[in-house]
This record gives structure tokens, sequence and C-alpha cells, in this order.
């Protein structure tokens, strides 16, 4: 079993087909077979089971799978050291964040990163807050920032800010800017919140719902919007209510674009998170984030 091996059957799982990681990895699909055929061989199990027209792992496949990980992980990490040991350039940090997350507190983070390290290159990508674990774990970032620890034993997770969930509304609404005595009171509302993908749930768009069912509200009429930006937009044209961080929305309060709306028996602080995989190479511009990230307010 060699290293390209378990780099196939890695890119095949994340494909979800031979076909498309023969695209990601520039080769033949017959070679891509060919490949992953020899691995199987030499673990007499198949690896994976064909789904419609897809390929999800087989249970050796899921057996497999966190091994392949640590190899992939660790390659990469000979790499970024013997790299960083060849030059005293910042290089580049590959950053995964929930998208809430990714406002403009984050912003002025990176932008002080790079002026301490000229010539850094900044990746930044979203996900939910399981998606950024599996980002790190997979070692396709360096640095993830998630809601809620990870308590996984390959992980390294800190608690380094906690965000103040707060009622959004439009400041024409009739309740803006007045302070209610329960949540239960805005229960008839029209609320917007972010999606609940089966299987991806994610804490922070959790938080609205649970709050209402611990105050005896089941259900609350709710339309699905994925973007932080479209909620805010939305709730400024008077569209429903939003349940968004007292930060994100700071600038809109200020400027008058939006309102809140208090309530006494509401005290949500969601824990941000950041992620790195246990015992990675963390270069100097990682290690830099990290400290920076320590240092700010999100």
């Amino acid at each position: 079993m060699d290293s390209e091996a378990l780099a196939t059957f890695l890119t095949v799982h994340r494909q979800g087909g031979v076909s498309a990681a023969a695209t990601a990895l520039s080769r033949t699909q017959s070679a891509i077979s060919r490949r992953l055929a020899l691995l199987e061989e030499e673990l007499d199990a198949p690896l994976f089971e064909r789904v419609g027209r897809g390929l999800r792992l087989s249970q050796a496949g899921e057996a497999l799978l966190p091994h392949a990980e640590k190899v992939a992980a660790a390659m990469g990490d000979a790499v970024a050291a013997v790299q960083a040991a060849k030059s005293d350039a910042a290089g580049t940090v590959h950053i995964a964040a929930v998208g809430t997350l990714a406002s403009s507190g984050l912003a002025t983070v990176l932008a002080k990163l790079r002026q301490s390290l000229p010539g850094l290159d900044v990746r930044l990508q979203t996900a939910t807050s399981a998606e950024v674990s599996e980002k790190v774990r997979a070692s396709d970032v360096a640095v993830g920032l998630r809601y809620y620890e990870d308590p996984s034993p390959d992980l390294l997770c800190k608690v380094i800010h906690h965000e103040q969930l707060v009622v959004a509304c439009a400041p024409s609404h009739p309740l803006a800017g007045t302070r209610l005595k329960s949540l239960v009171r805005l229960s008839k509302e029209r609320w917007l919140a972010f999606p609940q993908p089966p299987r991806r749930t994610e804490p922070h768009a959790e938080a609205i719902f649970s709050q209402f069912l611990v105050r005896g509200v089941e259900r609350i009429d709710w339309s699905a919007v994925d973007s932080l930006t479209a909620q805010k937009r939305l709730v400024e044209a008077g569209f429903g209510l939003a349940f968004l961080q007292e930060s994100g929305i700071a600038e809109e309060v200020a400027r008058g674009s939006l309102a809140l709306i208090r309530i006494d028996d509401l005290d949500v602080r969601v824990p941000v998170a950041c992620v790195v995989r246990r015992s990675a190479f963390l270069s100097r511009a990682t290690r830099a984030l990290l400290a920076e990230l320590e240092r700010a307010e999100l």
C-alpha cells in the first residue's frame, strides 16, 4: 500500500465517483479504476458500494478512511515543513470558517496578519461547523473556526470567543427598540433562519428553534435563508425577524438600518472555537494567525 493509492482512494471518496476523481487528479478513469482495484486486491475487501450513479464507502472503506486521512495529512505536513525550511516567505494559510463568522471581525484579524507578514496569501472558505472539522482533519485547511468545541481526539479545539445572539428587526417594526419580558411574545412573528440540512445541523442555526422549544412553543413560522447578508437585507426590508450575533450586525444597528428587540428571558452566548489538527505542522503564518485570533473579538 503506497501513498498514491491512498490519495486516489480519498479523492474518489471526496468526489463521489471515479469520473470526478479522474478530473480532479488529471488522470484517466481507467487509471483511477485500476489503482483502486489494486488497493482493494491488496486489502482483500471492496472499499466502495455503488449507489445510483455515485459511490459510497463500504464498511471496509469506512474503516480505512481515518487512516488514509492521517497518511495524507502527514505527507502534507512533511511538504509544508520542508518548504518552510527553504524559505523565509510567509507562504499561504488556509482557513475554513462558518459563514456567519466570516465577518468584519475576521477580516480585521486577517488584515492585521497581512501587515505583520507581508506577502502572506490567505485562502478562506466557508462551511458548516461539522464540515470545518472535517476540512481540518483532512488537512484541507490549517485552521478552522466553528461553533462549539469538537471533542474528537485527533483535533485540538479552543474556545476563543462567545457570540451574543440577539433579535434583529426592521427599524419600522412596531416593537423595534423595545424590551419584552419573554421570547414567547414573538412566537407569532415570521422568522428568517439558516436552513437545517439533514445530518449537517449547525449549532448556531439551531439556536432559535431550541429557544422556542424550551418555552413550550413547538413550531414557528420561518423561512430558510442560507446567507447572513441576505438575512440582514430581508430583515431591513421588513420580511421577518432574525436571531443573529450582535457583533455581526453592529454596523447596521449603528447606522439605523437594523434595530433590536431586547428580551428579558433571553441570554444566549454561543462559543466560537478555533480548531487545528493534533500534532500538525504549524507554519509561522499559521501560528501568527492563531495568536491573532486569540487576541481578537470576532
